[in-house]
């Protein structure tokens, strides 16, 4: 008996991932609810709307309805779903420290292999899909999160509080001074596009009309690089960084398992958070269809006091209906893409390619907003379908089982055996 409980320890000190009856549906849910609102967020560059002048937007028999829906987004959309994805990020976190503690596994170790692979994952979306990435970031930022490991409640919610407010001070410090950060990566990436023949007319439509993946890949080569710089306009960094410590204090104090607990927080969050985060949502939108007239200090403070609010009022809401009644479909019909997250996220990137880009259909820079958006919606919901049938017969997405086996070094069967 006792050799074959050592055998058993022995076999869990490379640790495990998380198996379908482990996981907790509010999570996958969120995953799933954050997937759309990133496919939202991103689908006004994926159809080159975004890199459109006003001239041609207008000229669109969407006009009007197109500024409506820009609002919205910036109101409902904008940073919020990125926000709850990191806050996920840092829970995520301290559910593999967990888990692989409680199996004798070194649970570092395992969380930095994660991060490598996933930061390898990130660089291959970015140099090779679309320039939009974000998982290269959040693996180099996550490689960060064990020097908090030993840090008290109260200690990890300062750090965090220190970084969400930090890019608002660099911001004004920059705008004051007239230094800005991002200048040289500005240079690089002109650089480029004088190289590659990309100009102001048509950076555009480089990519509808690129009918060949070199032509794509230029594209995406300079695109890193002001991806790049957006990363640091932005001060992505700290603020992923604050939100990550914050997911793992959630995690750390389980509050995710212990929601029925918390109701009467939930419900003063939640209005606090949309009572107040949406209309400061709205002074955040003004600023950014009027070109930030106060200047990027005070927009970023617009940033600050608008989306962290209403993200946490989003969060709220959603665990107070999901109390509310658990057995409904919803939660299953979300929870479904956010037991797949990664292998969706790349797989809205490549919908995006082969929708609007030139080596695919070629739609993009030539419809509306509002298009954009029902495709987007649409995708989604496609990957909705695509993973509820994977998964009755798969034990992980694609991509999250190579991501599982690689880190823990060990194969692990992708059929489901209940089949």
């Amino acid at each position: 008996m006792r050799d074959n409980e050592t055998n058993k320890v022995k076999e869990n000190n490379g640790g495990t991932p998380v198996e379908g009856k482990q996981r907790h549906i509010i999570l996958d849910a969120l995953r799933g609810f954050a997937l759309l609102g990133i496919c939202m967020a991103n689908y006004p560059e994926f159809s080159l709307y975004s890199f459109l002048e006003s001239a041609p937007k207008e000229n669109f028999p969407t006009a009007g309805i197109d500024k409506v829906v820009q609002w919205i987004l910036y109101i409902l959309i904008d940073g919020k779903f990125y926000t709850i994805f990191s806050l996920l990020f840092g829970i995520g976190f301290s559910i593999i420290l967990e888990n692989n503690r409680k199996r004798g596994a070194n649970g570092l170790l395992i969380f930095y292999r994660r991060m490598f692979i996933l930061l390898v994952i990130g660089f291959c979306h970015l140099l090779f899909i679309w320039s939009g990435d974000i998982l290269m970031l959040y693996a180099a930022v996550g490689m960060t999160l064990p020097l908090f490991l030993r840090c008290k409640d109260r200690t990890l919610l300062i750090w965090s509080g220190i970084f969400l407010v930090l890019p608002v001070i660099i911001d004004y410090i920059c705008q004051f001074t007239g230094v800005y950060l991002s200048k040289k990566l500005v240079e690089w990436q002109w650089l480029l596009c004088g190289r590659f023949g990309i100009t102001e007319e048509n950076f555009a439509y480089w990519l509808r009309d690129a009918s060949n993946y070199e032509d794509m890949w230029r594209f995406l080569l300079m695109g890193a690089v002001e991806r790049m710089q957006e990363f640091v306009d932005g001060n992505r960094y700290f603020k992923v960084l604050g939100l990550f410590l914050i997911g793992y204090w959630i995690g750390r104090k389980q509050y995710y398992i212990r929601l029925a607990e918390l109701r009467k927080y939930l419900k003063t969050i939640c209005l606090l958070g949309l009572i107040i985060g949406l209309p400061l949502s709205t002074l955040y939108a003004w600023s950014s269809m009027d070109s930030k007239p106060f200047g990027f200090g005070t927009h970023s403070l617009f940033y600050f006091i608008s989306v962290y609010l209403t993200s946490f009022g989003y969060i709220s809401g959603f665990c107070l209906l999901y109390l509310k009644n658990r057995e409904r479909g919803v939660w299953k019909f979300l929870s479904y893409p956010g037991r797949m997250a990664l292998t969706n996220y790349i797989s809205q990137s490549i919908a995006g390619v082969l929708i609007f880009y030139g080596i695919g259909l070629g739609l993009g820079a030539d419809m509306g907003l509002i298009y954009g958006e029902i495709i987007a919606i649409g995708v989604f919901l496609f990957e909705v379908g695509f993973s509820a049938g994977w998964l009755q017969y798969f034990r992980f997405g694609p991509l999250e089982w190579i991501w599982r086996c690689l880190t823990y070094n060990k194969f692990f069967s992708l059929v489901n055996s209940g089949k």
